[in-house]
């Protein structure tokens, strides 16, 4: 690398994607600089996957408690504490990012805890310490922020889920305005811990682009366990007021009344600031850093992963293509990161683990189908007398009988679409399910005993 630079790389941004992408070229012998302006971890330890699953948990005790009682328990009066779950979530967090600093650290990478800017091409500006320092590549890593809706009249008085995770006290009633993961996940949160909780989005239905019958389900439990929902409709204004502190005004207005509102209409890429101009990179319309296979931008020595790209907004894979970068750049290795067959998880109440395509986005791609579908109760909810059903389909090809995509709404679905992703990564076939032995009594045992399709889709259309 040359001299005439102070680093060989540096990372504006102190996220998974950043910080492996840090770590792993300091770990080389590479003079590595990493900015980071809040915390490091990321949305994901910091405000995003880490907490949130954490609040699912406190939020399923409830049930669990519920539940216990026709499997022969007998317990007191169960007491929640809001104080005591934000603490220990504090603690857990903190620890979590003392371990990515270390990571860091113990590899010899330089850290700043500064908002940085681009001054040009190859210089960066600590606004921290006014301090302008130069690298051979730059590799941006900032991620994404919520979208604070700023044209919506009184967008003030709103909370993001960056909030939610610093609460004083537990809301008494919330509404919360979207329809996406988020959304739908802190919605089941609150609920579970006692919230009167409304949702209200502008769709027919929540999880667009989640295969329907995974989404209806979890908006039907949804509605059984106390979550009111309101479809095609937006706000249209929030004010002061109201019987509990704040008013919402649907655009049919309808008025709703809460002392806590929450806006969860997605997150935008974290560009704003950044000075991108005046290194020269391009951006798309919400802002994103246009990319390459590699991950360059069309400024070949600035790189860009993870969210701030708007490719797959997900933690793994911010991680998989820091990984592939730093192969590429500092390897001699051309590696281009696979977006294909990318399993995720929401964790919504009931949980939703899927992998591959969706019924209707395989209708795109593929003349014939056959859909395998089985809706059933699961057999923990048998003694607890708990009328809530789980979703398990398999979409395959039915020309080369190549599953196309599992989807899967209840207890565990993140875990077994982990495993899951394995086998479809491998190009599984229907008639390796088929003859793959069952592990009873399992619920997972479902997907490997449908032996007949429920229907055959031809042309996008349905055949019984």
């Amino acid at each position: 690398m040359s001299k005439r630079y102070d680093y060989d790389l540096f990372v504006i941004g102190g996220g998974s994607g950043g910080v492996r992408a840090g770590r792993l070229a300091a770990a080389l012998g590479k003079r590595v600089g990493i900015a980071e302006e809040y915390r490091f971890g990321g949305t994901c330890v910091i405000r995003g996957c880490v907490p949130k699953k954490l609040f699912v948990y406190a939020s399923q005790f409830g049930k669990s408690f519920e539940d216990s009682a026709g499997f022969g328990w007998r317990a007191g009066p169960a007491e929640f504490d809001w104080p005591t779950l934000i603490a220990n979530k504090d603690q857990e967090v903190s620890r979590l990012e003392g371990l990515y600093r270390k990571g860091l650290e113990s590899n010899g990478a330089d850290i700043f805890e500064s908002r940085a800017v681009f001054e040009g091409p190859h210089d960066i500006h600590l606004l921290g310490t006014d301090r302008t320092v130069s690298a051979e590549r730059i590799l941006v890593a900032t991620g994404g922020v919520a979208n604070l809706l700023d044209t919506l009249p009184g967008h003030h008085l709103c909370i993001t889920s960056n909030e939610a995770f610093h609460l004083d006290s537990l809301p008494k009633s919330i509404v919360i305005y979207g329809g996406g993961y988020i959304a739908v996940e802190f919605a089941g949160i609150f609920a579970g811990l006692g919230v009167m909780t409304t949702l209200v989005y502008r769709g027919d239905h929540i999880l667009r682009g989640f295969d329907h019958d995974v989404s209806a389900l979890v908006q039907e439990t949804m509605i059984k366990r106390g979550v009111r929902v309101v479809l095609n409709r937006h706000f249209t204004k929030v004010e002061e007021g109201g019987v509990f502190g704040r008013q919402v005004t649907l655009d049919d207005d309808t008025l709703l009344d809460c002392d806590t509102v929450m806006l969860a209409a997605g997150r935008l890429p974290y560009t704003a600031g950044l000075g991108l101009e005046k290194a020269g990179v391009e951006t798309g319309h919400k802002g994103e850093i246009k990319v390459d296979a590699y991950s360059r931008t069309n400024v070949p020595h600035i790189l860009a992963v993870g969210d701030v790209t708007d490719r797959m907004a997900l933690t793994p894979v911010a991680i998989h293509e820091s990984m592939c970068l730093i192969e590429t750049e500092f390897r001699n290795n051309p590696t281009s990161p696979d977006h294909d067959m990318v399993a995720t998880a929401v964790f919504s109440q009931p949980e939703i683990g899927t992998v591959g395509l969706a019924e209707y986005a395989a209708c795109m791609e593929y003349e014939r189908l056959d859909i395998y579908l089985a809706r059933f109760r699961p057999m923990k909810n048998t003694l607890s007398g708990r009328n809530e059903q789980m979703v398990m389909k398999i979409v395959v090809d039915a020309d080369s009988e190549r599953v196309l995509g599992v989807h899967i709404a209840g207890p565990e679905a993140g875990e077994m679409a982990q495993t899951l992703a394995i086998a479809l990564k491998m190009g599984a076939k229907k008639s390796d399910f088929d003859r793959t032995m069952a592990v009873h009594p399992t619920a997972a045992e479902e997907l490997v005993t449908m032996y007949q399709p429920s229907y055959r889709v031809v042309n996008g259309k349905r055949v019984d």
